[in-house]
């Protein structure tokens, strides 16, 4: 098999990232229109996110957060965004890198994608630590999601019923 020097994988990757950065640059703009929201995972051991320590041990892997009613302050920048939510009445300011997320879907729509978290060809596999889609996965469960690599996740869950 041929070695994909151009790393096409990558490319979608980013490509796909810059609709979750085009998109939250939208709602910095005008907000959340009609019935949209976000639904955003990310790995918590990334480097360049900032949360809240006991947030981070509560999720060491990956945490979910919905942008929705109520998050202020959002922020968009080439890189990641920053948002304040509110937890137990209490605002934490979170700052994600878009290489961070792991899923990004707007219910509303039904739309969602999904991201492999591929190390380029100069780093080393530290990023592919706690791929599992759900924050309490077990260890099998997260081997199961690391088997699935390339393969077109169902929609079924962000949809309404």
């Amino acid at each position: 098999m041929t070695t994909d020097h151009l790393r096409y994988d990558n490319l979608i990757e980013t490509a796909l990232r810059e609709v979750v950065r085009q998109a939250m640059g939208k709602v910095v703009q005008n907000g959340l229109p009609g019935e949209h929201h976000f639904y955003i995972s990310f790995l918590t051991k990334h480097p360049g996110v900032d949360i809240p320590a006991y947030l981070k041990e509560k999720y060491p892997e990956e945490m979910t957060i919905v942008l929705q009613h109520q998050f202020f302050g959002l922020t968009v920048s080439e890189e990641g965004f920053s948002v304040l939510l509110s937890f137990n009445n209490i605002r934490e300011r979170l700052t994600i890198p878009y290489d961070a997320i792991t899923t990004f879907a707007d219910p509303s729509v039904n739309f969602a994608l999904q991201f492999q978290n591929i190390p380029s060809s100069g780093e080393d596999d530290e990023a592919e630590d706690g791929e599992s889609l759900a924050p309490e996965a077990s260890e099998s469960s997260e081997k199961k999601t690391e088997e699935k690599r390339g393969e077109v996740i169902s929609l079924d869950k962000f949809r309404k019923k």
